[in-house]
């Protein structure tokens, strides 16, 4: 490995280093071509065979057999991007989801009992909370669980169609066990959404009584997974079926627990899922590398078109249009890898501990959220730069990337709908703001404004040590070389963090109580805003960071310029923000654009280098168009 992929590989190296050896060692058979059927089959053998590695066991806690790292076990989950995202996507429903319910909302009961055939495979289950009427809504789902105290069982039912179960992964064809998130009804009050856990096959794979299983038939992508819809009439569980964490129902059916808001203790429960989020935000990552990998080493190697004064033909990534379509695209990816790495530290550090701080817990829910979004969506563009990039060669099935593009869209609405994590992101900012200036006068809250948002509001990064340092030695430059000026690009990202954030609170200041949802509807385009450029400040400072903590100067300086570039093309991209609000001159915007092209040009030798430094295992680049 060289200097550059062990940053890359980070403080999870080992496991990485692991996980590519294995798959070294193993066939990896195509996905492309197989009927429904024969690749579901062809994904449950492979994840039995990635039971039998061990390597599930690895979040789930020591005293029930797993090895308690959180963050290896979202590392390796992660490398399973670079292969078959449909064996990705059931091994995250089988022990990210199924299992982390059991574990994160459930007690020493379930664990006992559950946790070890969960990670061995023997029993697998699905995670049952979507609804066909509610998607991201999850506090009103329709689905009931009513105690019946005589019989001390609770009784799952779906009231109307709309309750239904949708999209389950797992449930069409496979899992025997469901996690079913219902309103929790006890003495005629509900109590809100808990968890519980649901037999919906037998051991011959019958469906339950009451339980009904459809099959979502077939997708645009990841036909490896059997989604189903679950529907269930009146089915009886007993009273040990719901994951008791956070609350409980005492056998006369009085309910308890150690959260007194039922709002509070509903979102303390989806905090704990934070990890689906996480996952998926670096399995599209490493699903974006592949595409990278593949598009610049055709790139490299394709030409098209003499080259003026000779009889050679021009390789395609000399050109700067193709540079334009490719480098930038890679600055972001190794962007939102620092950033991904940042997080699943962060995640890491705090499901260790015990009593988290609430400020600490709210901020990881914030960064999983704005992290996921902003890596599917790159994940969804960039995978379509690089079908482009190669032409019709890129169309077809064989060179990977239209099965990569298929499988990798719904990646912007699972696990949280981009739009609505981005407004999660804002009101986490607009929450802060109000607990910081609610007691301060109209002056003071002026020179809040002015001087301490970024200080106390806006989230800060483990990098704000390193940005402190970096803006206190800046010589505080606006000439042209500024554009290059690390201090200069981040004062740019805050100053532009700053802005929005500030004047959608003077918009939403107008909300009173007859008109506070037109009011924050009117604004929905400036509240998304403003998650997305927080977004973008915390990447670049996890970048910035990433930099600081490599010690070979060759790879620190080519890194460097790397973050120019994705610094500078996000700049680009909204220079007219930059210009609306008088931030830039049309000069300043010019020599921004000068600049992308520079780096483009100073990066490109250098270009397959930055994607080989992926690693991505060479099974998974069998694609004939960069085949020696």
């Amino acid at each position: 490995m060289n200097s550059l992929t062990d940053v890359l590989d980070g403080r999870w190296a080992g496991i990485r280093r692991d996980v590519r050896a294995q798959v070294a060692d193993t066939a990896q058979p195509d996905a492309y071509g197989l009927g429904r059927e024969e690749h579901r089959a062809q994904v449950l053998g492979q994840l039995h065979e990635l039971a039998a590695t061990g390597r599930p066991h690895l979040g789930f806690p020591v005293e029930y057999g797993g090895k308690g790292d959180i963050g290896g076990t979202i590392v390796a989950f992660e490398m399973l991007g670079f292969g078959d995202l449909s064996l990705m996507v059931k091994a995250g429903v089988q022990w990210g989801l199924f299992g982390g319910a059991v574990e994160l909302l459930g007690t020493r009961e379930h664990h006992e009992k559950y946790l070890r055939p969960i990670m061995d495979l023997e029993l697998p289950g699905c995670f049952a909370m979507t609804e066909y009427g509610h998607g991201s809504d999850v506090q009103n789902l329709r689905t009931t669980a009513t105690y019946d105290p005589a019989a001390e069982e609770f009784v799952i039912h779906t009231p109307d169609w709309s309750a239904r179960k949708e999209y389950i992964g797992n449930a069409a064809r496979d899992g025997r066990m469901a996690a079913v998130f219902a309103q929790l009804v006890t003495g005629g009050e509900s109590r809100g959404v808990h968890a519980f856990l649901v037999p919906v096959r037998d051991d011959a794979g019958v469906a339950m009584p009451g339980v009904t299983i459809e099959d979502c038939g077939h997708k645009a992508g990841l036909n490896g997974v059997d989604n189903g819809r679950l529907t269930f009439d009146e089915v009886r569980v007993p009273r040990t079926a719901l994951l008791n964490r956070y609350g409980d129902v005492a056998p006369d059916g009085t309910y308890a627990s150690p959260i007194e808001s039922d709002g509070k203790r509903f979102f303390t429960m989806l905090g704990t899922l934070v990890r689906g989020r996480v996952s998926v935000a670096g399995s599209a990552g490493s699903a974006t590398k592949r595409a990278l990998t593949i598009a610049v080493r055709y790139g490299d190697r394709r030409t098209q078109f003499e080259r003026p004064g000779t009889d050679d033909e021009m390789v395609v990534l000399d050109y700067l249009g193709h540079q334009r379509k490719l480098l930038p695209a890679l600055a972001t990816t190794y962007a939102l890898h620092f950033a991904q790495e940042e997080l699943v530290c962060a995640l890491d550090e705090l499901q260790h501990t015990s009593e988290p701080a609430e400020r600490s817990r709210r901020e990881l829910e914030s960064h999983a959220a704005g992290v996921k979004a902003a890596a599917t969506w790159h994940a969804t563009s960039t995978i379509q730069a690089a079908r482009e990039a190669c032409g019709g060669a890129g169309y077809l099935a064989e060179n990977i990337l239209p099965q990569l593009k298929a499988d990798t869209d719904v990646f912007t609405t699972f696990e949280g709908d981009n739009t609505v994590l981005l407004q999660l992101v804002a009101k986490g900012l607009l929450t802060s703001y109000k607990q910081e200036v609610q007691d301060l006068s109209p002056l003071e809250t002026a020179r809040f404004v002015a001087e301490q948002v970024v200080d106390t509001v806006i989230e800060r990064t483990s990098a704000r040590k390193v940005i402190e340092r970096i803006m206190d030695a800046s010589p505080k430059r606006d000439d042209e070389d500024s554009l290059f000026d690390r201090a200069w690009q981040i004062a740019a990202f805050e100053d532009r963090e700053e802005h929005v954030l500030d004047s959608l609170v003077k918009r939403l200041r107008k909300a009173g109580r007859d008109n506070g949802f037109e009011v924050f509807n009117s604004a929905q385009d400036h509240v998304l805003r403003a998650g997305r450029v927080h977004v973008d400040r915390i990447v670049l400072e996890a970048f910035v960071g990433a930099i600081d903590r490599c010690t070979d100067p060759d790879t620190k300086a080519l890194l460097d310029r790397v973050c120019d570039l994705y610094a500078l093309a996000n700049i680009e991209a909204d220079r007219a923000w930059f210009l609306e609000h008088g931030r830039f001159t049309a000069q300043r915007a010019k020599a921004v654009v000068a600049a992308v092209n520079e780096l483009c040009g100073e990066l490109r030798p250098r270009a397959r280098e930055l994607v080989d430094a992926f690693a991505v295992p060479e099974q998974f680049l069998a694609a004939p168009i960069i085949a020696d």
